[in-house]
Protein backbone atom coordinates (compact mmCIF):
# COMPACT_ATOMS: atom_id res chain seq x y z
CA UNK A 1 0.00 0.00 0.00
CA UNK A 2 2.95 2.16 0.15
CA UNK A 3 3.06 2.77 -3.43
CA UNK A 4 -0.97 3.73 -3.66
CA UNK A 5 -1.58 7.73 -3.58
CA UNK A 6 -3.51 9.26 -0.69
CA UNK A 7 -4.73 11.97 0.47
CA UNK A 8 -7.17 10.35 3.20
CA UNK A 9 -5.27 7.35 4.69
CA UNK A 10 -7.01 3.98 4.20
CA UNK A 11 -6.62 1.52 7.06
CA UNK A 12 -7.16 -1.29 5.89
CA UNK A 13 -3.45 -3.18 4.30
CA UNK A 14 -4.13 -3.69 0.53
CA UNK A 15 -2.94 -7.12 0.94
CA UNK A 16 -5.82 -7.75 3.56
CA UNK A 17 -8.24 -5.60 1.62
CA UNK A 18 -10.91 -8.34 -0.05
CA UNK A 19 -14.47 -7.70 -1.68
CA UNK A 20 -16.36 -4.87 -1.91
CA UNK A 21 -15.23 -4.08 -5.65
CA UNK A 22 -19.40 -3.62 -6.77
CA UNK A 23 -19.28 -0.47 -4.56
CA UNK A 24 -16.08 0.81 -5.16
CA UNK A 25 -16.73 0.77 -9.00
CA UNK A 26 -20.60 1.70 -8.04
CA UNK A 27 -19.68 5.12 -6.36
CA UNK A 28 -16.56 5.93 -8.51
CA UNK A 29 -18.57 5.47 -12.14
CA UNK A 30 -21.39 7.19 -9.94
CA UNK A 31 -19.19 10.30 -9.77
CA UNK A 32 -17.77 10.72 -12.75
CA UNK A 33 -21.24 10.55 -14.10
CA UNK A 34 -22.16 13.37 -11.76
CA UNK A 35 -20.19 15.12 -14.40
CA UNK A 36 -22.92 14.74 -16.80
CA UNK A 37 -25.74 15.46 -14.54
CA UNK A 38 -26.85 11.91 -13.74
CA UNK A 39 -25.98 11.14 -9.89
CA UNK A 40 -28.25 11.48 -7.61
CA UNK A 41 -27.69 11.69 -4.17
CA UNK A 42 -26.93 8.48 -2.32
CA UNK A 43 -26.86 6.45 1.05
CA UNK A 44 -24.42 3.74 1.80
CA UNK A 45 -26.33 1.89 4.46
CA UNK A 46 -25.13 -1.33 6.33
CA UNK A 47 -23.95 -2.50 9.80
CA UNK A 48 -21.13 -1.23 11.75
CA UNK A 49 -17.29 -2.79 10.80
CA UNK A 50 -19.06 -4.05 6.99
CA UNK A 51 -16.09 -1.14 5.43
CA UNK A 52 -18.31 1.56 4.76
CA UNK A 53 -15.29 4.25 5.23
CA UNK A 54 -12.40 2.25 3.92
CA UNK A 55 -15.06 2.42 0.27
CA UNK A 56 -15.38 6.31 0.42
CA UNK A 57 -11.62 6.67 1.33
CA UNK A 58 -10.65 4.44 -1.65
CA UNK A 59 -13.30 6.02 -4.03
CA UNK A 60 -11.98 9.14 -3.19
CA UNK A 61 -8.63 8.60 -3.08
CA UNK A 62 -8.49 7.14 -6.83
CA UNK A 63 -10.51 10.15 -7.69
CA UNK A 64 -8.24 12.43 -6.87
CA UNK A 65 -5.16 11.19 -8.29
CA UNK A 66 -6.66 9.37 -11.67
CA UNK A 67 -7.92 12.73 -13.28
CA UNK A 68 -6.51 15.20 -14.74
CA UNK A 69 -8.00 18.45 -12.62
CA UNK A 70 -7.95 20.40 -15.85
CA UNK A 71 -10.71 18.41 -17.84
CA UNK A 72 -14.42 19.84 -18.14
CA UNK A 73 -15.31 16.64 -17.06
CA UNK A 74 -12.99 16.46 -14.03
CA UNK A 75 -14.73 15.83 -10.56
CA UNK A 76 -13.97 16.72 -7.35
CA UNK A 77 -13.90 14.67 -4.50
CA UNK A 78 -13.99 15.85 -0.84
CA UNK A 79 -13.74 13.62 2.26
CA UNK A 80 -15.33 14.68 5.39
CA UNK A 81 -16.29 12.70 8.55
CA UNK A 82 -18.63 14.00 11.12
CA UNK A 83 -16.93 14.44 14.43
CA UNK A 84 -18.05 12.47 17.53
CA UNK A 85 -17.15 15.11 20.42
CA UNK A 86 -19.31 18.03 20.81
CA UNK A 87 -19.17 20.52 18.89
CA UNK A 88 -20.49 24.59 18.17
CA UNK A 89 -22.12 26.28 15.53
CA UNK A 90 -19.05 28.35 14.79
CA UNK A 91 -16.45 25.61 15.23
CA UNK A 92 -18.36 23.17 12.64
CA UNK A 93 -18.47 25.60 10.13
CA UNK A 94 -14.89 26.59 9.97
CA UNK A 95 -14.50 22.85 10.54
CA UNK A 96 -16.52 21.67 7.48
CA UNK A 97 -15.62 24.75 5.25
CA UNK A 98 -11.46 24.65 5.86
CA UNK A 99 -12.10 20.90 4.74
CA UNK A 100 -14.12 21.82 1.66
CA UNK A 101 -11.38 24.82 0.99
CA UNK A 102 -8.27 22.07 1.25
CA UNK A 103 -9.76 19.26 -0.82
CA UNK A 104 -11.25 21.58 -3.71
CA UNK A 105 -8.66 23.87 -4.10
CA UNK A 106 -5.91 20.55 -3.39
CA UNK A 107 -7.28 19.22 -6.34
CA UNK A 108 -7.80 22.00 -9.10
CA UNK A 109 -3.87 23.12 -8.00
CA UNK A 110 -1.84 19.57 -7.45
CA UNK A 111 -1.39 20.08 -4.33
CA UNK A 112 -2.43 17.00 -2.12
CA UNK A 113 -0.12 17.86 0.93
CA UNK A 114 -2.85 20.40 1.46
CA UNK A 115 -4.57 17.81 2.59
CA UNK A 116 -2.10 15.25 3.99
CA UNK A 117 -0.63 18.08 6.10
CA UNK A 118 -3.87 18.39 8.29
CA UNK A 119 -2.92 22.39 8.91
CA UNK A 120 -6.09 24.80 9.72
CA UNK A 121 -6.78 27.63 10.72
CA UNK A 122 -4.77 31.20 10.10
CA UNK A 123 -1.79 28.68 8.79
CA UNK A 124 -4.17 26.58 6.29
CA UNK A 125 -5.78 30.34 4.69
CA UNK A 126 -2.07 31.72 4.27
CA UNK A 127 -1.41 28.99 2.51
CA UNK A 128 -3.61 28.30 0.67
CA UNK A 129 -3.76 32.15 -0.97
CA UNK A 130 -0.32 31.00 -2.09
CA UNK A 131 -2.35 29.02 -4.61
CA UNK A 132 -4.05 31.79 -6.50
CA UNK A 133 -2.02 31.68 -9.63
CA UNK A 134 -2.28 28.13 -9.60
CA UNK A 135 -6.36 28.31 -9.30
CA UNK A 136 -8.82 28.05 -12.12
CA UNK A 137 -11.79 29.70 -10.83
CA UNK A 138 -10.65 33.05 -9.56
CA UNK A 139 -13.93 34.83 -8.55
CA UNK A 140 -15.04 31.62 -6.35
CA UNK A 141 -11.34 32.10 -5.12
CA UNK A 142 -11.87 34.76 -3.64
CA UNK A 143 -15.47 34.03 -2.70
CA UNK A 144 -14.30 30.75 -0.39
CA UNK A 145 -12.25 33.39 1.74
CA UNK A 146 -14.97 35.73 1.74
CA UNK A 147 -17.26 32.87 3.67
CA UNK A 148 -14.04 32.10 5.96
CA UNK A 149 -14.05 35.78 7.31
CA UNK A 150 -17.55 36.27 7.33
CA UNK A 151 -17.87 32.62 9.81
CA UNK A 152 -14.83 33.79 12.08
CA UNK A 153 -16.74 36.81 12.93
CA UNK A 154 -18.46 36.40 16.29
CA UNK A 155 -21.97 37.84 15.16
CA UNK A 156 -22.71 36.09 12.32
CA UNK A 157 -26.00 34.49 12.10
CA UNK A 158 -26.05 30.60 11.02
CA UNK A 159 -22.36 30.25 9.73
CA UNK A 160 -23.08 26.30 9.95
CA UNK A 161 -25.38 27.28 6.85
CA UNK A 162 -22.80 29.00 5.09
CA UNK A 163 -20.70 26.27 5.53
CA UNK A 164 -22.97 23.23 4.50
CA UNK A 165 -23.78 25.16 1.26
CA UNK A 166 -20.70 26.53 0.18
CA UNK A 167 -19.51 23.03 -2.12
CA UNK A 168 -23.03 23.67 -4.30
CA UNK A 169 -22.96 27.30 -4.40
CA UNK A 170 -19.74 26.98 -5.82
CA UNK A 171 -20.41 23.49 -8.43
CA UNK A 172 -23.09 26.25 -9.22
CA UNK A 173 -21.33 29.24 -10.05
CA UNK A 174 -18.54 27.51 -11.95
CA UNK A 175 -20.66 25.02 -13.42
CA UNK A 176 -17.93 22.41 -12.23
CA UNK A 177 -18.10 19.50 -10.36
CA UNK A 178 -18.15 18.39 -6.72
CA UNK A 179 -18.65 15.13 -5.04
CA UNK A 180 -19.15 15.18 -1.27
CA UNK A 181 -18.10 12.06 0.65
CA UNK A 182 -19.79 12.45 4.23
CA UNK A 183 -19.08 9.45 6.84
CA UNK A 184 -20.45 9.08 10.16
CA UNK A 185 -23.68 11.06 8.63
CA UNK A 186 -25.39 9.84 12.10
CA UNK A 187 -23.76 12.56 14.19
CA UNK A 188 -25.76 15.21 12.73
CA UNK A 189 -28.46 13.68 14.72
CA UNK A 190 -26.73 13.02 18.14
CA UNK A 191 -27.16 15.67 21.21
CA UNK A 192 -23.49 17.24 21.02
CA UNK A 193 -24.95 18.63 17.48
CA UNK A 194 -27.51 21.34 19.52
CA UNK A 195 -28.08 23.16 16.26
CA UNK A 196 -29.57 21.78 12.95
CA UNK A 197 -27.63 20.76 10.05
CA UNK A 198 -29.99 18.53 8.01
CA UNK A 199 -32.66 21.00 7.31
CA UNK A 200 -29.70 23.19 5.72
CA UNK A 201 -28.43 20.24 3.50
CA UNK A 202 -31.73 20.30 1.57
CA UNK A 203 -30.56 22.32 -0.96
CA UNK A 204 -27.53 21.43 -1.46
CA UNK A 205 -27.63 17.61 -2.16
CA UNK A 206 -30.55 18.10 -3.85
CA UNK A 207 -27.75 19.89 -6.63
CA UNK A 208 -26.59 18.01 -9.94
CA UNK A 209 -23.47 19.72 -9.54
CA UNK A 210 -22.92 18.82 -6.18
CA UNK A 211 -24.06 15.04 -5.21
CA UNK A 212 -23.41 14.11 -2.04
CA UNK A 213 -22.73 10.21 -0.87
CA UNK A 214 -23.01 9.23 2.84
CA UNK A 215 -22.42 6.67 4.97
CA UNK A 216 -22.63 6.46 9.15
CA UNK A 217 -21.94 3.37 11.47
CA UNK A 218 -25.78 3.84 13.25
CA UNK A 219 -27.82 2.35 10.56
CA UNK A 220 -31.24 3.07 12.11
CA UNK A 221 -30.53 6.64 12.52
CA UNK A 222 -29.38 7.36 9.13
CA UNK A 223 -32.68 5.03 7.54
CA UNK A 224 -35.03 5.82 9.99
CA UNK A 225 -34.28 9.07 11.12
CA UNK A 226 -32.14 11.23 8.68
CA UNK A 227 -33.06 10.06 5.43
CA UNK A 228 -36.08 8.05 5.81
CA UNK A 229 -38.36 11.60 7.16
CA UNK A 230 -37.91 14.80 7.45
CA UNK A 231 -36.29 17.72 5.37
CA UNK A 232 -34.24 15.11 3.28
CA UNK A 233 -36.64 12.15 3.08
CA UNK A 234 -37.02 11.15 -1.14
CA UNK A 235 -33.69 13.47 -1.92
CA UNK A 236 -31.23 10.13 -1.55
CA UNK A 237 -30.81 6.97 -3.63
CA UNK A 238 -30.30 3.99 -1.65
CA UNK A 239 -27.92 1.07 -1.68
CA UNK A 240 -26.91 -1.45 1.09
CA UNK A 241 -23.97 -3.08 2.29
CA UNK A 242 -24.36 -6.57 3.93
CA UNK A 243 -22.09 -9.53 5.43
CA UNK A 244 -19.65 -10.67 3.51
CA UNK A 245 -20.14 -14.02 1.18
CA UNK A 246 -19.05 -16.82 2.20
CA UNK A 247 -16.35 -17.03 -0.64
CA UNK A 248 -15.70 -13.76 -0.08
CA UNK A 249 -15.23 -13.88 3.98
CA UNK A 250 -13.33 -17.43 2.78
CA UNK A 251 -10.84 -15.23 0.73
CA UNK A 252 -10.36 -12.46 3.19
CA UNK A 253 -9.41 -14.81 5.86
CA UNK A 254 -7.01 -16.71 3.69
CA UNK A 255 -5.65 -13.49 2.69
CA UNK A 256 -5.38 -12.11 6.44
CA UNK A 257 -3.71 -15.24 7.45
CA UNK A 258 -1.20 -14.72 5.16
CA UNK A 259 -0.40 -11.12 5.93
CA UNK A 260 -0.27 -11.92 9.77
CA UNK A 261 1.20 -14.90 9.37
CA UNK A 262 -1.33 -16.88 11.35
CA UNK A 263 -1.85 -21.18 9.92
CA UNK A 264 -5.05 -21.62 9.46
CA UNK A 265 -6.44 -24.66 7.36
CA UNK A 266 -7.90 -24.15 3.71
CA UNK A 267 -11.29 -26.18 5.37
CA UNK A 268 -11.28 -23.63 8.21
CA UNK A 269 -11.28 -20.76 6.56
CA UNK A 270 -15.02 -21.08 5.19
CA UNK A 271 -15.99 -22.24 8.93
CA UNK A 272 -14.62 -18.89 10.31
CA UNK A 273 -15.90 -16.61 7.99
CA UNK A 274 -19.74 -18.53 8.86
CA UNK A 275 -18.75 -18.25 12.71
CA UNK A 276 -18.44 -14.43 12.22
CA UNK A 277 -21.66 -14.04 10.23
CA UNK A 278 -19.40 -12.74 7.08
CA UNK A 279 -18.52 -9.61 9.26
CA UNK A 280 -15.17 -8.41 8.16
CA UNK A 281 -14.02 -6.61 11.23
CA UNK A 282 -14.95 -10.07 13.24
CA UNK A 283 -12.99 -11.78 10.74
CA UNK A 284 -10.06 -10.15 10.40
CA UNK A 285 -9.72 -9.88 14.81
CA UNK A 286 -9.87 -14.39 14.54
CA UNK A 287 -7.12 -14.07 12.33
CA UNK A 288 -4.69 -11.66 14.63
CA UNK A 289 -5.87 -13.35 17.93
CA UNK A 290 -5.11 -16.30 16.34
CA UNK A 291 -1.26 -14.58 15.31
CA UNK A 292 -0.89 -13.02 18.85
CA UNK A 293 -1.36 -17.14 20.56
CA UNK A 294 0.38 -18.21 17.54
CA UNK A 295 -2.45 -20.74 17.70
CA UNK A 296 -2.90 -22.81 14.20
CA UNK A 297 -6.64 -23.08 12.75
CA UNK A 298 -7.28 -26.87 12.25
CA UNK A 299 -9.99 -27.86 13.37
CA UNK A 300 -13.60 -25.95 14.34
CA UNK A 301 -12.73 -26.49 18.17
CA UNK A 302 -9.80 -24.14 17.22
CA UNK A 303 -12.29 -21.58 15.83
CA UNK A 304 -14.17 -21.39 19.09
CA UNK A 305 -11.56 -21.01 21.35
CA UNK A 306 -10.36 -18.25 19.91
CA UNK A 307 -13.35 -16.64 19.32
CA UNK A 308 -13.69 -16.88 22.95
CA UNK A 309 -10.80 -15.23 24.03
CA UNK A 310 -11.75 -12.11 21.73
CA UNK A 311 -15.42 -11.87 22.37
CA UNK A 312 -14.10 -11.78 26.41
CA UNK A 313 -10.67 -9.66 26.22
CA UNK A 314 -9.64 -9.46 22.72
CA UNK A 315 -10.30 -6.97 19.96
CA UNK A 316 -14.02 -7.93 19.33
CA UNK A 317 -14.60 -6.93 22.93
CA UNK A 318 -12.39 -3.72 23.28
CA UNK A 319 -14.60 -2.89 19.83
CA UNK A 320 -18.31 -3.55 20.74
CA UNK A 321 -17.61 -2.58 24.66
CA UNK A 322 -16.35 0.89 22.93
CA UNK A 323 -19.71 0.72 20.93
CA UNK A 324 -21.43 -0.08 24.03
CA UNK A 325 -20.61 2.10 26.52
CA UNK A 326 -20.69 5.16 24.47
CA UNK A 327 -24.85 4.73 23.36
CA UNK A 328 -25.03 4.05 26.62
CA UNK A 329 -23.50 7.08 28.09
CA UNK A 330 -25.82 9.08 25.85
CA UNK A 331 -28.97 7.31 27.09
CA UNK A 332 -29.06 6.43 30.11
CA UNK A 333 -31.46 8.61 31.48
CA UNK A 334 -33.35 5.88 33.69
CA UNK A 335 -30.74 3.80 34.75
CA UNK A 336 -31.70 0.78 33.43
CA UNK A 337 -30.47 0.63 30.11
CA UNK A 338 -27.54 -1.64 30.97
CA UNK A 339 -30.10 -3.86 31.90
CA UNK A 340 -32.45 -3.93 29.75
CA UNK A 341 -29.58 -4.03 27.22
CA UNK A 342 -28.54 -7.28 28.30
CA UNK A 343 -32.05 -8.66 29.32
CA UNK A 344 -32.81 -8.39 25.42
CA UNK A 345 -30.05 -10.43 23.99
CA UNK A 346 -31.00 -13.00 26.91
CA UNK A 347 -34.44 -12.92 26.04
CA UNK A 348 -35.58 -15.86 23.02
CA UNK A 349 -38.71 -15.99 22.16
CA UNK A 350 -38.87 -19.63 20.57
CA UNK A 351 -43.14 -19.24 20.56
CA UNK A 352 -44.24 -20.02 16.93
CA UNK A 353 -46.56 -16.97 16.17
CA UNK A 354 -44.10 -14.43 17.74
CA UNK A 355 -41.05 -15.91 16.75
CA UNK A 356 -37.75 -13.37 17.17
CA UNK A 357 -39.85 -11.24 19.02
CA UNK A 358 -38.66 -9.78 22.27
CA UNK A 359 -41.50 -10.16 24.99
CA UNK A 360 -41.26 -7.08 26.71
CA UNK A 361 -43.19 -8.29 29.76
CA UNK A 362 -40.56 -11.36 30.41
CA UNK A 363 -37.77 -8.35 30.33
CA UNK A 364 -40.23 -5.83 32.92
CA UNK A 365 -40.06 -9.21 35.15
CA UNK A 366 -36.85 -10.42 35.28
CA UNK A 367 -35.96 -6.26 36.17
CA UNK A 368 -38.02 -6.85 38.93
CA UNK A 369 -36.79 -10.11 40.32
CA UNK A 370 -32.91 -9.23 39.25
CA UNK A 371 -32.89 -5.47 40.07
CA UNK A 372 -36.14 -5.25 42.79
CA UNK A 373 -37.12 -2.49 40.08
CA UNK A 374 -40.63 -1.84 39.51
CA UNK A 375 -40.20 -0.56 35.39
CA UNK A 376 -43.35 0.42 33.13
CA UNK A 377 -43.62 -1.16 29.90
CA UNK A 378 -43.66 2.37 28.67
CA UNK A 379 -39.85 3.09 30.19
CA UNK A 380 -38.77 -0.06 29.37
CA UNK A 381 -40.09 0.44 25.33
CA UNK A 382 -38.59 3.66 25.76
CA UNK A 383 -35.33 2.92 26.40
CA UNK A 384 -35.77 0.06 23.90
CA UNK A 385 -36.13 2.71 20.95
CA UNK A 386 -33.68 4.25 21.82
CA UNK A 387 -31.00 1.37 21.96
CA UNK A 388 -32.27 0.34 18.57
CA UNK A 389 -31.04 4.16 17.31
CA UNK A 390 -27.69 3.01 18.12
CA UNK A 391 -28.04 -0.53 16.05
CA UNK A 392 -28.03 -2.43 19.23
CA UNK A 393 -31.36 -4.12 18.74
CA UNK A 394 -34.08 -3.69 15.79
CA UNK A 395 -37.11 -1.91 16.04
CA UNK A 396 -39.79 -2.80 13.74
CA UNK A 397 -41.10 0.44 13.92
CA UNK A 398 -44.76 0.29 11.83
CA UNK A 399 -45.10 -3.44 13.91
CA UNK A 400 -44.70 -1.64 17.38
CA UNK A 401 -42.09 -4.92 17.98
CA UNK A 402 -38.68 -5.33 18.90
CA UNK A 403 -35.80 -8.04 17.65
CA UNK A 404 -32.33 -9.00 18.54
CA UNK A 405 -29.84 -7.47 16.19
CA UNK A 406 -29.24 -10.11 13.20
CA UNK A 407 -25.14 -10.36 14.48
CA UNK A 408 -24.32 -13.38 16.11
CA UNK A 409 -21.01 -11.91 17.49
CA UNK A 410 -23.04 -9.42 18.34
CA UNK A 411 -25.07 -11.04 20.77
CA UNK A 412 -22.92 -13.10 22.33
CA UNK A 413 -20.52 -10.04 23.07
CA UNK A 414 -23.87 -8.75 24.83
CA UNK A 415 -24.62 -12.11 27.02
CA UNK A 416 -20.63 -11.66 28.17
CA UNK A 417 -20.71 -8.47 28.45
CA UNK A 418 -24.26 -8.39 30.96
CA UNK A 419 -22.29 -10.75 33.37
CA UNK A 420 -19.19 -8.56 33.74
CA UNK A 421 -20.41 -5.25 33.45
CA UNK A 422 -24.16 -5.42 34.84
CA UNK A 423 -24.39 -9.06 36.80
CA UNK A 424 -20.88 -8.03 38.06
CA UNK A 425 -19.38 -11.66 37.79
CA UNK A 426 -15.62 -12.16 37.66
CA UNK A 427 -14.13 -11.54 34.00
CA UNK A 428 -11.98 -14.50 34.05
CA UNK A 429 -14.67 -16.89 35.24
CA UNK A 430 -16.19 -15.67 32.27
CA UNK A 431 -13.80 -16.28 29.97
CA UNK A 432 -13.09 -19.39 31.21
CA UNK A 433 -17.16 -20.57 30.80
CA UNK A 434 -17.85 -19.16 27.37
CA UNK A 435 -14.65 -20.87 26.33
CA UNK A 436 -15.59 -24.24 28.38
CA UNK A 437 -18.89 -24.27 26.40
CA UNK A 438 -17.53 -23.62 23.47
CA UNK A 439 -15.36 -26.52 23.75
CA UNK A 440 -18.20 -28.76 24.38
CA UNK A 441 -20.48 -27.24 21.24
CA UNK A 442 -21.33 -29.86 18.84
CA UNK A 443 -19.59 -29.68 15.03
CA UNK A 444 -21.85 -27.35 13.25
CA UNK A 445 -19.91 -28.96 10.09
CA UNK A 446 -19.33 -32.09 9.64
CA UNK A 447 -18.01 -32.36 5.66
CA UNK A 448 -15.40 -29.43 5.95
CA UNK A 449 -14.26 -29.98 2.16
CA UNK A 450 -18.34 -30.44 1.26
CA UNK A 451 -18.89 -26.59 2.76
CA UNK A 452 -16.01 -25.28 1.27
CA UNK A 453 -17.46 -26.52 -2.58
CA UNK A 454 -20.98 -25.03 -0.92
CA UNK A 455 -19.80 -21.63 -0.76
CA UNK A 456 -18.03 -21.89 -3.84
CA UNK A 457 -21.61 -22.80 -5.15
CA UNK A 458 -23.36 -20.34 -3.94
CA UNK A 459 -20.75 -17.57 -5.11
CA UNK A 460 -21.21 -18.93 -8.41
CA UNK A 461 -24.69 -18.54 -8.88
CA UNK A 462 -24.43 -14.69 -7.57
CA UNK A 463 -21.51 -14.43 -10.15
CA UNK A 464 -23.48 -15.52 -12.72
CA UNK A 465 -26.53 -13.51 -12.11
CA UNK A 466 -27.83 -12.03 -15.65
CA UNK A 467 -25.34 -14.30 -17.50
CA UNK A 468 -25.12 -17.17 -20.18
CA UNK A 469 -23.26 -19.97 -19.01
CA UNK A 470 -21.88 -22.53 -21.47
CA UNK A 471 -23.90 -25.55 -20.76
CA UNK A 472 -20.35 -27.55 -20.22
CA UNK A 473 -20.25 -26.72 -17.23
CA UNK A 474 -22.89 -28.81 -16.24
CA UNK A 475 -23.20 -31.34 -18.72
CA UNK A 476 -26.18 -29.97 -19.89
CA UNK A 477 -26.48 -30.03 -24.02
CA UNK A 478 -28.12 -26.25 -24.11
CA UNK A 479 -26.69 -23.39 -22.66
CA UNK A 480 -27.90 -21.71 -19.20
CA UNK A 481 -29.53 -18.36 -18.83
CA UNK A 482 -29.03 -17.47 -15.61
CA UNK A 483 -31.48 -15.85 -13.43
CA UNK A 484 -31.39 -11.63 -13.58
CA UNK A 485 -31.40 -11.48 -10.37
CA UNK A 486 -31.54 -13.45 -7.06
CA UNK A 487 -33.06 -12.61 -4.11
CA UNK A 488 -31.66 -14.77 -1.94
CA UNK A 489 -28.65 -17.21 -2.39
CA UNK A 490 -28.33 -19.12 1.13
CA UNK A 491 -26.41 -22.30 2.67
CA UNK A 492 -27.52 -24.71 4.79
CA UNK A 493 -31.39 -24.09 4.71
CA UNK A 494 -33.91 -26.27 5.96
CA UNK A 495 -37.36 -26.36 4.88
CA UNK A 496 -38.66 -29.72 6.38
CA UNK A 497 -37.49 -31.57 9.27
CA UNK A 498 -35.88 -35.36 9.02
CA UNK A 499 -32.86 -36.09 7.34
CA UNK A 500 -31.75 -35.20 4.07
CA UNK A 501 -33.84 -32.11 4.25
CA UNK A 502 -30.94 -29.56 4.95
CA UNK A 503 -30.36 -28.48 1.49
CA UNK A 504 -26.73 -27.33 0.85
CA UNK A 505 -27.64 -24.37 -1.44
CA UNK A 506 -30.64 -22.58 -2.34
CA UNK A 507 -31.62 -19.52 -4.73
CA UNK A 508 -34.33 -17.92 -5.93
CA UNK A 509 -35.09 -15.11 -8.00
CA UNK A 510 -38.58 -14.12 -8.62
CA UNK A 511 -39.86 -17.20 -10.63
CA UNK A 512 -36.66 -19.75 -10.41
CA UNK A 513 -35.40 -21.18 -8.07
CA UNK A 514 -31.92 -23.51 -7.79
CA UNK A 515 -31.41 -26.14 -5.26
CA UNK A 516 -28.02 -27.47 -5.03
CA UNK A 517 -25.78 -30.30 -3.52
CA UNK A 518 -21.97 -30.77 -3.05
CA UNK A 519 -20.42 -34.12 -2.90
CA UNK A 520 -16.87 -33.51 -2.22
CA UNK A 521 -16.40 -37.20 -2.52
CA UNK A 522 -12.93 -38.22 -3.76
CA UNK A 523 -12.12 -42.16 -5.00
CA UNK A 524 -15.11 -42.92 -6.69
CA UNK A 525 -18.14 -41.77 -8.62
CA UNK A 526 -21.27 -40.79 -6.82
CA UNK A 527 -24.70 -42.84 -8.25
CA UNK A 528 -28.34 -42.30 -7.64
CA UNK A 529 -29.00 -41.85 -4.06
CA UNK A 530 -27.83 -38.40 -3.48
CA UNK A 531 -29.63 -37.40 -6.67
CA UNK A 532 -32.92 -38.50 -5.36
CA UNK A 533 -32.36 -37.03 -2.06
CA UNK A 534 -31.64 -34.26 -4.36
CA UNK A 535 -35.29 -34.45 -6.07
CA UNK A 536 -37.31 -34.89 -2.49
CA UNK A 537 -35.60 -31.28 -1.39
CA UNK A 538 -36.87 -29.63 -5.10
CA UNK A 539 -40.27 -31.04 -4.47
CA UNK A 540 -40.44 -29.36 -0.60
CA UNK A 541 -39.16 -26.09 -2.07
CA UNK A 542 -42.25 -26.50 -4.85
CA UNK A 543 -44.98 -27.02 -2.38
CA UNK A 544 -43.79 -24.64 0.16
CA UNK A 545 -42.71 -21.89 -2.44
CA UNK A 546 -44.21 -22.63 -5.28
CA UNK A 547 -41.64 -21.28 -7.84
CA UNK A 548 -42.86 -21.62 -11.70
CA UNK A 549 -39.16 -23.70 -12.67
CA UNK A 550 -36.98 -25.42 -10.27
CA UNK A 551 -33.18 -26.13 -11.65
CA UNK A 552 -31.31 -28.95 -9.44
CA UNK A 553 -27.26 -29.15 -9.72
CA UNK A 554 -24.85 -31.44 -8.11
CA UNK A 555 -21.38 -30.81 -7.22
CA UNK A 556 -19.57 -34.19 -7.58
CA UNK A 557 -15.59 -34.17 -7.28
CA UNK A 558 -15.01 -37.50 -9.09
CA UNK A 559 -18.58 -37.52 -11.38
CA UNK A 560 -21.28 -39.64 -11.57
CA UNK A 561 -21.35 -43.60 -12.46
CA UNK A 562 -22.96 -44.26 -15.53
CA UNK A 563 -26.52 -45.01 -14.12
CA UNK A 564 -26.45 -41.72 -12.46
CA UNK A 565 -25.83 -39.50 -15.46
CA UNK A 566 -28.47 -41.23 -17.13
CA UNK A 567 -30.76 -40.99 -14.48
CA UNK A 568 -29.67 -36.78 -13.82
CA UNK A 569 -30.40 -36.40 -17.80
CA UNK A 570 -34.01 -37.92 -17.29
CA UNK A 571 -34.83 -35.99 -14.28
CA UNK A 572 -33.49 -32.57 -15.96
CA UNK A 573 -30.39 -32.02 -12.88
CA UNK A 574 -27.24 -30.13 -13.88
CA UNK A 575 -23.81 -31.44 -12.11
CA UNK A 576 -20.74 -30.36 -12.62
CA UNK A 577 -17.24 -32.75 -11.32
CA UNK A 578 -14.04 -31.54 -10.20
CA UNK A 579 -12.17 -30.08 -13.41
CA UNK A 580 -15.88 -28.55 -14.91
CA UNK A 581 -15.91 -26.47 -11.27
CA UNK A 582 -13.07 -25.44 -11.62
CA UNK A 583 -13.31 -24.27 -15.28
CA UNK A 584 -16.67 -22.41 -14.23
CA UNK A 585 -14.67 -20.39 -11.57
CA UNK A 586 -12.12 -19.49 -13.68
CA UNK A 587 -14.68 -18.27 -15.95
CA UNK A 588 -16.27 -16.17 -13.54
CA UNK A 589 -13.18 -14.95 -12.32
CA UNK A 590 -13.63 -16.71 -8.85
CA UNK A 591 -10.80 -18.56 -7.21
CA UNK A 592 -10.36 -22.33 -8.07
CA UNK A 593 -11.15 -25.31 -5.36
CA UNK A 594 -8.13 -25.98 -3.48
CA UNK A 595 -6.16 -29.45 -3.99
CA UNK A 596 -6.84 -31.01 0.14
Amino acid sequence: MKNIPWVVKPLVPEEVYTDREEFLEYFYKAALEAAHRRTMSTVLLGQRRMGKTEIFKRVVNRLFFEQDPKSPHAVVPVYFSFPEGPVDEKDFAVRYLENFMKYYIGFLTRQPELIMQKISGRTLIEKLKKSRDLYPFSETFDLLFTWHEMIEEPNFVLPHQTALEAPRTVSDIDDSTIVMFLDEFQNTRLPQYNFAIVGFMQEAVESPTCPHFVTGSAMSILAREIIGRGSLFGRFDGMNIEAMTGYWGTKLALKSAEYRKAEISETMAPVIAERCGGNPFYINAVIRQAAKQNQPILNEKTVNKILAVDITSGFIWGELNDQVTKWISRINEYNITKWVLYLSALDENTEEENWGRLNIERIQQELLKREGKEVSLDTIRDVLIKLSRGDLLEYLELGGWFRRVKDPILLEFLKVWGRIEVEGHNHNLVHYELESRYGKALKRFHEYKGYLAEVHMSQILISAQNKTLSGHYFNSEKDIEMPWRFIFVKNRMRLESGKGREIDVIAASGSEIWVCQSKWVTGKKIGTAPLKDLISQAEIVKKDLDPEKIQMWIFAHDGLTKQAQAFAAKHGIFWSKRQEFDELLEHLSLRKLPDL
